[in-house]
Formats: C-alpha cells, sequence, structure tokens
C-alpha cells in the first residue's frame, strides 16, 4: 500500500528534470545545428557569420562589381580665370544742352541714332542772333572809318609839326585820338565775334560720337542755357568698358600679367554665365584698395560693334588671370574627401579601386590641379564613388571613345553611346565592359 502510493509521488517530483533536459538538449541541437550551417557556407558569402566583408560590402551580395565612370589624369596648361560681377559704362556721356536762349524750331535727329561728333541735333531761331551780329558788324564798320580818319590827321599833324607850324600839345592829342579809335575798333571786333558765336551756337551740335537717346524737348518751346533738362544725351557704345571689382589677394596676378608684354583677355558674359557677350582686353586698374571692402577696381575695353553690351547693363565678367604650363588635372567630381584628407578612387589590377590620398592645387571650372599622389596617364573614378571601398571590384562605363579606349574595351568604336543608351541596335559601353572583362 505504501509502495504503490509512493510510485506517482515520485514521478511527479522528475517530470520538472525532465522537462528541463529536453529543452536544453533541443537548443544545444539547434545552435549546432546553426553552427554547421554557416561553417559550410561558400567563401565568396563574406566573412564570420555570413556578413560581407569590409571589402566586399559595395559590391554587393555574390560579389557583383560595381559599375563607375572613370576619366584619366591629363597632362597640360591650364587657363585659370577670375570671375566677378561687373557694371557696362560708356567711355563718354554728355548732356547736351542749349547755349543760348530762344525757341527751338528744329530738331533733326532720331531717337536712338547713331551720330558722329558735329552733326546737329537742334536748330533754335537764329533771327535774333542774325541781327545782333548785322547790328555789331554796322559798328564796327563805323569805328573803322572812325580810327581811319584819325590816322590821316595824324600824319598831317606830324608834317605841320615837323614845320613848326602846330603846337606839340596838338599832335599829342591827335595822337591819343588815334589810340581810342584803335581800342574801340578792337571792341568791336570782339562784339562781332561774339555775335557769330552766337549765332553759331543756334545750332546744337553733338559733341562727340554716340548714340542719342530719347528726345527730352519738343519743337516750339523756349530754351535757355541754364535749363537742367538736357535736349538728349548722348552716349558712346563703340567702344565701351566694363568697371568690375576683384579681391586683393588676386592683385598681384593680375597687374603682373596686365604690366607684361602680351594683352590680358576679357570676356563679358550673360546672367547665366551661358553666353559670352562680348570679348575684349583688361585696360586698367584703380590706383588705390577699397579698404571697406579690400577690393581694387578695374576697367575692360570692348569693341562692341555688334552692340551686345548696354550702359549700366550687369555682366558676369570672365578674366584669363594665367596660364599654368604642364600640370596634373582630374575632373573636379573625383575628388573625395575623408577624415586623413583629400582622396581619389584609382583603377588598380583586376579593375579593382585603389584608394589613393592626393595633393590638390588651383581649381578651374570642373578640372583640378593635383600636385601629389597621381602621375599622367592614371585612370580616376568620377561616377559611382559612393559605393566604392578599397578593393572593391569595378565594371568601367566608358562615354565616349577616348575614355572607352583608356579602360582598354576591345569592340567597334562606331557603337559606341553614352552610358545608359536605350538604343536597342547597340550595346552599351557597361555591356562592352563587361563583356571585355
Amino acid at each position: 500500500m505504501t509502495a504503490s502510493n509512493g510510485s506517482p509521488s515520485k514521478l511527479r517530483t522528475l517530470r520538472p528534470w525532465l522537462i528541463t533536459a529536453l529543452l536544453f538538449a533541443a537548443v544545444v541541437g539547434l545552435i549546432m545545428w546553426l553552427h554547421s550551417t554557416s561553417s559550410g557556407a561558400p567563401a565568396a558569402q563574406g566573412g564570420r557569420g555570413g556578413r560581407p566583408a569590409p571589402g566586399q560590402m559595395a559590391a554587393g551580395q555574390g560579389g557583383t562589381a560595381v559599375t563607375v565612370s572613370v576619366a584619366p589624369v591629363t597632362k597640360g596648361d591650364l587657363p585659370v580665370h577670375y570671375h566677378a560681377l561687373g557694371t557696362v559704362t560708356a567711355y563718354n556721356t554728355v548732356n547736351v544742352r542749349a547755349r543760348v536762349s530762344g525757341q527751338l524750331v528744329k530738331v533733326p535727329f532720331q531717337e536712338g541714332q547713331e551720330v558722329k561728333a558735329g552733326d546737329v541735333l537742334a536748330v533754335i531761331d537764329p533771327r535774333p542772333f542774325q541781327a545782333a551780329l548785322d547790328q555789331a558788324q554796322g559798328t564796327l564798320l563805323q569805328n573803322q572809318a572812325q580810327l581811319k580818319n584819325a590816322q590821316i590827321d595824324l600824319a598831317r599833324y606830324k608834317g605841320l609839326y615837323a614845320e613848326d607850324s602846330i603846337a606839340k600839345q596838338t599832335l599829342d592829342t591827335q595822337e591819343a585820338q588815334v589810340r581810342q579809335f584803335e581800342g574801340t575798333l578792337k571792341t568791336n571786333q570782339g562784339q562781332v565775334a561774339d555775335a557769330k558765336l552766337n549765332l553759331e551756337f543756334t545750332q546744337v551740335r553733338a559733341p562727340i560720337s554716340g548714340r542719342v537717346g530719347l528726345r527730352q524737348v519738343d519743337v516750339g518751346n523756349l530754351v535757355t542755357s541754364g535749363d537742367t533738362t538736357p535736349l538728349v544725351v548722348i552716349t558712346q557704345v563703340k567702344p565701351i568698358s566694363v568697371v568690375f571689382s576683384l579681391p586683393q589677394q588676386q592683385l598681384g596676378t593680375v597687374a603682373r600679367e596686365l604690366y607684361g608684354n602680351q594683352p590680358v583677355p576679357v570676356q563679358a558674359m550673360d546672367r547665366n554665365q551661358n553666353q559670352t557677350l562680348a570679348t575684349g582686353v583688361l585696360k586698367t586698374l584703380d590706383n588705390q584698395i577699397d579698404t571697406t571692402t579690400g577690393t581694387v577696381k578695374l576697367k575692360a575695353g570692348f569693341a562692341n560693334d555688334d552692340h551686345k553690351l548696354f550702359p549700366n547693363q550687369f555682366v558676369n565678367v570672365r578674366l584669363l588671370a594665367e596660364t599654368l604650363p604642364g600640370v596634373l588635372t582630374i575632373p573636379a567630381n573625383a575628388v573625395q574627401r575623408g577624415n586623413d584628407g583629400t582622396y581619389v578612387y584609382l583603377v588598380g589590377e583586376e579593375s579593382k579601386a585603389k584608394r589613393q590620398l592626393v595633393t590638390l592645387g588651383t581649381s578651374e571650372s570642373e578640372r583640378v590641379v593635383v600636385t601629389e599622389g597621381l602621375k599622367e596617364g592614371d585612370r580616376v573614378v568620377v561616377e559611382g564613388t559612393d559605393r566604392l571601398r578599397d578593393g572593391t571590384r569595378m565594371n568601367i562605363a566608358s562615354s565616349d571613345e577616348k575614355a572607352r579606349a583608356a579602360a582598354g574595351v576591345e569592340g567597334d568604336k562606331s557603337t559606341a553611346k553614352p552610358f545608359g543608351s536605350d538604343n536597342p541596335g547597340q550595346s552599351s559601353p557597361a555591356q562592352d565592359s563587361g563583356k571585355s572583362e
């Protein structure tokens, strides 16, 4: 009775331990199975635990090559340009005003017309001035006659005085009268010249050659020499100048080129810098630096035969500062920056990426000078760098024949097209590159 009652009690005591042992054995078996599965994976799948190795992470699963575009390191002369915002300025601007008062009777020019120096721009009623000239000329003739009569009397008095027939005082008086008439005649001659000049001023002439603007005064109005409103404004547009400013740090280079034997080319470009409006040369620079801005003003001259430059127009100035001879350059988008400095990815052996530190120099447009780290003929990655790591396999895509030749891609060059072409009749460079590998 006691034995039979004790057997179920022992089973109830052993049941928790049995369940725990079974669970432990199941967990150990599962761990061993997972370990054997991981150890038996192909080496191409990456490092420990099935995760890709650091050098293969950018290449994707299964060691797929990354498609990139490359460009060669070239050696040659690099022109360096300075850029600034300039204002088109006329060499001469004249506000044409009347120099005599009178009624405006004629305006022979057309608005916007090109005129030459001396062309008649306006005519003021000349009749009052012609009358004044006639009056001055009449007075002059009258005084000339009086002077001639006084000179004859003086000659007669000199003869009588020699015969001791008149007193010395009479001769002296006649000589004084002759000198008086000579002074009066001189005044009359000045009055005649002034009247002629005023008559000439009734024809308002262009003082310079240039382009006239809009007419400010209409025919029939009374104009005076003191009017603040000009009859018209003339601006010289051929040639024309552009005034711009550069930082004082660039002054040494510009001054050296300006005072050299060769002219310094300057381009005036539109607002978006897509079109060159005119090409000229640097004329001069200011004699002092603006202390408030740390810049110096420069002036460039342009022929402007096609009238593309207009006074007070804002343009983008592109000045050829210097030309660096025989330097190594690469595309600017090939340059990467990290904690240890600037670097690029080179095309290494077996088309694998090679991380190379470089030292950069002057940059110009989309090119940058490399002073250390590269040599002529090296190929650098310009597109696809975000997926690269040191040692990543690459599939080189070329966008032109030269790049294809640099990448060593064989095939018919006549079928080369930009990467991403959707022409079904031709293969893309990426496909050609993959076949060559």
